[in-house]
């Protein structure tokens, strides 16, 4: 039975709100949890001359520290929470991630010689292929995308072009960089921004032993602004002009995912916006009066920019894309073709595009607007349904690149159910959360929940098979009148979803497919 509940727990705090299993009682309840989470306490003012501040270190945050170091046992064991089965798969994915962490535990002469070992997964439709790199992709602090095949076309043609991969890999790579260099640096940025609005209300900290009294005051402004006692004072500080873009008439039309375009619009940007050629440190800025509540939000942006001109984002970017970039490819069966009926085609997005990704899997070097990228030790994971072609259908060359193969299984009913039942944040806690804002008690019975897994997998077997992707189908079906009506429903009402409910809801959609069989 599936309810919803008010029951507050430790680990809500910890996940939200989310849907537990309870194998004593055979329910799983779904509840909501608002809360708020405290903020930093405020430092002890001190009566000291001299507030002896902590320098923050450039150290990594608790989270990424934790996420670069897992065991291949803690990934399976956070898969296992969102993904029923494929034991196979989840431990090749944990073992490839934590290969990439082993590699760079190694001496340089030793590490360049080590290359990844790139995965291939198989199975049908709807078994996890997919979920399985969208909670990678979570897990993994490091650059991670992922593509499909058949957005890809042969040089020469129309499209997208595979080297596009490791360009948006790039962007991606770029942005994580700097947000993660932002946190390391916010702390001592923040420390600049008081500095900055305690010179705006006092003036320049004293550099003579003789006015000390002064220091003193600035010490207790200080204490008054950590408390914010000065939020409502105001200050007039410089921010940059917020005014039209001044294109001065150039407009630059191509394809920007190439670094030359890029790199042209780039530069003439900077030159529209009164820059010149160099950074931000000439646009033009104007002076305004904000409360110091406001002010320091501003402030703080600009002396996170300066701080992060300091450093060389573009290269530390370019090194992590090189030494630990992942990039997930599905669909990859989609551009291949049956060797028993091998004709020449014109399918710009068939064979073609295999043979563009030979270099880029084996390692080659990529130009991109931030520099050249060298893809020897990206670690490439592909899957596929090859329900119609087999992978010995690929090209060899691409089949000796993907050393590693996976097979996942198809989904039976008891795997339906437990996809149902186990995961967190399961389609039915999903429907219960839903169903709870409107102050509406949604109850499936286990009878029903079963109905719902048989269901589903009938429907697999004799229409298309689609896997876990079935369940989304069947219970939208179920929920379709109790969604509709839940808003005018009292507060506080139960509805129960038994089997009968279940039956009574999906018998013309059984109907429908036992007649569909005899159409021609």
């Amino acid at each position: 039975m599936l309810t919803a509940s008010s029951t507050f727990r430790k680990s809500a705090l910890q996940h939200g709100s989310r849907c537990f299993n309870s194998s004593r009682s055979g329910m799983i309840t779904g509840f909501r949890t608002f809360s708020s989470e405290p903020e930093d306490p405020l430092p002890n003012p001190t009566d000291d001359v001299d507030i002896e501040v902590e320098t923050p270190k450039p150290a990594e945050c608790k989270e990424n520290i934790l996420r670069s170091t897992l065991r291949p046992t803690d990934v399976v064991k956070e898969l296992n929470r969102h993904i029923v089965g494929q034991n196979n798969a989840k431990r090749a994915v944990a073992v490839a991630m934590r290969n990439r962490w082993r590699r760079r535990q190694l001496p340089k002469e030793l590490m360049k010689e080590v290359t990844p070992r790139n995965v291939l997964m198989i199975g049908p439709t709807g078994c996890g292929k997919t979920e399985v790199a969208r909670r990678m992709a979570e897990l993994s602090d490091a650059p991670f995308i992922k593509v499909e095949a058949t957005k890809f076309t042969e040089v020469g043609y129309h499209g997208r072009d595979v080297d596009q991969i490791v360009r948006d890999l790039m962007d991606i790579s770029m942005n994580l960089t700097k947000k993660k260099k932002t946190d390391e640096l916010r702390e001592e940025a923040k420390l600049l921004v008081e500095d900055r609005i305690l010179d705006l209300l006092i003036g320049s900290p004293s550099t003579t032993p003789s006015e000390t009294q002064k220091g003193r005051g600035r010490d207790s402004f200080r204490d008054m602004l950590r408390q914010g006692l000065l939020d409502e004072q105001e200050v007039e500080i410089e921010v940059p002009e917020s005014s039209p873009d001044k294109s001065n008439g150039v407009f630059l039309s191509g394809d920007q995912s190439n670094p030359n375009v890029a790199a042209m619009t780039e530069f003439l940007s900077r030159m529209s916006s009164g820059g010149g050629a160099i950074s931000k440190k000439g646009s033009p800025t104007e002076r305004k009066r904000l409360a110091i509540s406001e002010a320091r939000d501003v402030i703080l942006e600009v002396e996170l920019d300066r701080l992060l001109e300091k450093i060389d984002l573009k290269k530390e970017a370019v090194l992590a894309v090189e030494q630990s970039g992942i990039v997930f490819i599905d669909e990859i069966d989609k551009i291949c073709s049956s060797k028993d009926f091998m004709t020449k085609s014109a399918d710009a997005s068939a064979e073609g595009v295999q043979r563009d990704l030979l270099p880029l899997v084996e390692g080659t070097t990529i130009s991109t607007k931030y520099g050249n990228v060298n893809t020897d030790y990206i670690l490439f994971i592909a899957s596929g349904a090859f329900h119609a072609v087999k992978p010995s259908d690929m090209l060899p060359e691409l089949q000796g690149r993907l050393p590693i193969r996976v097979e996942l299984n198809g989904l039976t009913e008891d795997d339906l159910y437990k996809i149902l039942t186990e995961p967190v944040a399961n389609l039915l806690c999903q429907q219960v959360e839903l169903i709870a804002t409107e102050g509406v008690n949604l109850v499936f019975e286990d009878e029903a929940v079963r109905e719902i897994a048989r269901t589903a997998a009938l429907l697999n077997r004799t229409v298309e098979n689609i896997g876990a992707r079935r369940l989304h189908t069947v219970i939208e079906r179920i929920m379709e009148i109790i969604s509709f009506e839940a808003a005018e429903m009292e507060e506080g009402t139960t509805q129960n979803v038994d089997k009968e409910l279940v039956e009574g809801r999906l018998s013309d959609v059984l109907v429908s497919n036992d007649l569909s069989r005899y159409i021609l």
